[in-house]
């Protein structure tokens, strides 16, 4: 591994070999063997760090200097999950003030919005204090960096999980989706916020106009579809449960929406009336038509990358209809 930026990270370094509170550690270099398959080209200064690392974890020294060079190890490289669990003994062993280790693990997160390893970090410490009070602030400020960073969502779902923090969840949510109504990571969070207080009648009807109305302003977007698929699972798990929903795509397809989002849940909503038509072979040939109608003009217009797939969703329907296993 090659650090390009250890000049910019240590403008003043002074080498642990010409330290004199080092003198008495003798490095412990790597041992990648008599003939590695792919030598790593480290920089001078990350082979002495991590060879002066290696010699206090053998010797298990848990110290304020072991601390100063952990830091450096994690400057260099901050996604090593062993620096880390090692920082954590020394934390412990050394009874250090972890509201100090908290304040420089935000230092790190927001200069590495996307380690897994430092987000975990955080997550053990504010599991020892007890105290999410900094944890939806923090998450905050990292998706206004970037909206859809996975670690920050991920940590922020723990932390109002476990600290049922879900109150004014909706709120934030909500905000979000107003600045950028394609996030899909908003739209998943109001799913899991929901999921929560409970999909009553009254929640799903309030969800499913507020869902519709996001949909009238973006047609073409996969949340939105997806989230509304969601909600009309959490009943009896059939599209057409809701005839408002039905009212609503069917007058979208009309006015001359071709979303293929819209064309698809068109085809799952008449695949599902034309299965349950069976005492009416009229009404369900109607259906099964429309079927075939829309899954060829996916295959051929609106979703040509997939046509096997849509030509494959005709043939099964035709398949069911016949009494074949499709």
């Amino acid at each position: 591994m090659s650090d390009s930026s250890d000049d910019d990270l240590y403008p003043e370094w002074v080498p642990y070999s010409k330290r004199k509170e080092w003198a008495d550690v003798t490095p412990l270099a790597q041992d990648d063997g008599d003939y590695p398959v792919v030598a790593i080209a480290y920089s001078p200064k990350f082979r002495e760090v991590y060879d002066y690392f290696r010699a206090i974890l053998a010797k298990k020294e848990k110290s304020l200097r072991a601390l100063g060079l952990i830091k450096d190890a994690l400057r260099l490289n901050p996604a090593n999950y062993t620096v880390w669990q090692y920082r954590r003994e020394c934390l412990k062993d050394l009874n250090i003030n972890l509201y100090d280790e908290l304040d420089y693990i935000e230092f790190v997160i927001r200069d590495n919005p996307k380690n897994y390893q430092v987000w975990h970090h955080r997550r053990v410490i504010v599991e020892i204090l007890m105290d999410p009070s900094n944890e939806l602030g923090l998450t905050e400020a990292v998706l206004n960096m970037d909206a859809k960073n996975y670690h920050a969502w991920q940590h922020r779902q723990w932390v109002i999980r476990t600290y049922d923090l879900y109150e004014n969840e909706l709120t934030y949510v909500d905000k979000l989706i107003a600045e950028d109504i394609r996030n899909n990571s908003a739209w998943n969070q109001r799913f899991f916020v929901l999921r929560h207080f409970g999909f009553t009648p009254e929640v799903i009807q309030r969800e499913l106009q507020y869902t519709m109305n996001r949909i009238r302003v973006v047609k073409n977007n996969e949340s939105a579809w997806n989230f509304l698929r969601g909600l009309l699972k959490q009943s009896d798990g059939t599209l057409g449960q809701h005839s408002e929903v039905v009212d609503f795509i069917v007058e979208l397809y009309a006015n001359g929406s071709r979303s293929p989002y819209l064309v698809a849940f068109l085809i799952e909503l008449y695949e599902e009336k034309c299965l349950q038509s069976v005492d009416d072979t009229s009404e369900q040939e109607t259906y099964a038509k429309k079927v075939y109608s829309l899954c060829d003009d996916m295959s051929k217009k609106h979703d040509i990358i997939r046509r096997k797939y849509w030509q494959y969703i005709a043939e099964r329907l035709h398949a069911k209809l016949e009494g074949r296993t499709p």
